[in-house]
């Protein structure tokens, strides 16, 4: 294996191609247009379609198209584009297809800015779109895991026949870092037999999200939701440092976690005992790691670029059973160390009730 010097948006689409990706649909929108430049110029060497559609939406109905077909399939936006896809999204969901959406997030609402933000969790995790459905949402920190996440990302669609979102940020998309295109983790994939490929002759294949009978739907949702269960019990995905003996735990995703682990060390050199807990995956959230650590710590300081989305899932993860707090940064602006220090002193200190 070598290790390149690459950008994030590049790293995604490199990831994806050694993943086995074919085939990307997308519309440019910064700060991710980086990453259908690079599949526009790559992907045709290694036998694959690129190609820019002619708005967000259509982007998505082409990716439900060629996953029904048995490919491996992408796209990516920027937070207001994957608004745009939210209507397909929720129909790949409904008809159990597996596929890659990536989210390099921008500051908001409307078309706010181009600079780096959080403010898109309440759309991936709790689903943007309409119905009862969920998407696998993987939040990586480094160019690195950024990498690995993207090939294991495709796996888990897979797997599971369900649309798997890259959850990054301008930082993520547009900073370099060493990278090393690490294989995934084995899986038993199953076979595509649900498919519409000319492979699949020996029955009809039909692939549709439309249910006219009620009971019909309500099984429908009742079989996804049992998926979901499965997804929760072999998927979840966190990182846990410093948080044994604890007396405040911060707790950060993405790039903003990296932010949060230079403000525990400088908290440890001052003496105070502070610990990180970072969501890997937002959905399915570690729910279990936050009120197993209530146990132990004083309180939670929740940091983020956003006016504070996550929070409310650290607050049901640690039941009340310990005081959460928030500290963040929104419009494009990222929270500084030292901020976070002095919120994490003052929550310790009695200061901030």
């Amino acid at each position: 294996m070598t290790i390149e010097f690459m950008k994030g948006n590049e790293v995604i689409g490199a990831a994806a191609i050694k993943a086995g990706c074919r085939y990307f649909f997308g519309y440019p929108i910064t700060p991710q247009s980086e990453l259908p430049e690079y599949m526009a110029r790559e992907l045709p060497k290694v036998g694959g379609v690129f190609l820019q559609a002619e708005s967000e939406i259509a982007a998505i109905n082409m990716v439900y198209g060629a996953s029904g077909a048995g490919a491996r399939v992408m796209t990516s936006s920027s937070s207001p584009g994957i608004s745009l896809k939210m209507e397909g999204i929720s129909y790949i969901a409904g008809a159990e297809l597996p596929c890659l959406i990536v989210n390099i997030v921008r500051g908001g609402p409307g078309l706010g800015g181009i600079q780096p933000a959080q403010s898109d969790y309440f759309q991936a995790v709790k689903g943007g779109g309409h119905g009862d459905y969920r998407l696998v949402v993987l939040a990586p920190n480094s160019i690195q895991e950024l990498s690995d996440l993207v090939m294991e990302g495709f796996d888990i669609a897979d797997q599971y026949r369900n649309p798997v979102m890259i959850l990054g940020d301008g930082m993520l998309g547009q900073m370099m870092e060493a990278v090393e295109f690490r294989e995934p983790k084995k899986r038993n994939l199953p076979p595509k037999n649900w498919a519409t490929s000319l492979n699949n002759t020996s029955s009809k294949k039909i692939i549709n999200s439309l249910y006219i009978q009620p009971k019909d739907l309500e099984n429908h949702n009742l079989r996804l939701h049992k998926k979901y269960e499965e997804i929760k019990k072999n998927e979840t995905k966190y990182e846990k440092l410093e948080t044994d003996d604890a007396e405040i735990i911060l707790t950060a995703y993405g790039t903003t976690s990296r932010i949060v682990s230079n403000a525990i060390r400088s908290l440890r050199k001052e003496g105070i005992k502070a610990g990180i807990i970072r969501p890997i995956t937002l959905w399915p959230f570690p729910y279990k790691a936050y009120e197993e650590a209530a146990d132990r710590t004083k309180a939670f300081l929740t940091v983020e670029m956003s006016m504070g989305q996550m929070i409310e899932d650290v607050k049901l993860g640690v039941n009340g059973k310990k005081p959460v707090y928030f500290c963040g940064r929104t419009g494009g602006m990222i929270p500084d160390s030292s901020d976070i220090v002095e919120k994490a002193k003052k929550i310790l200190g009695g200061e901030i009730q």
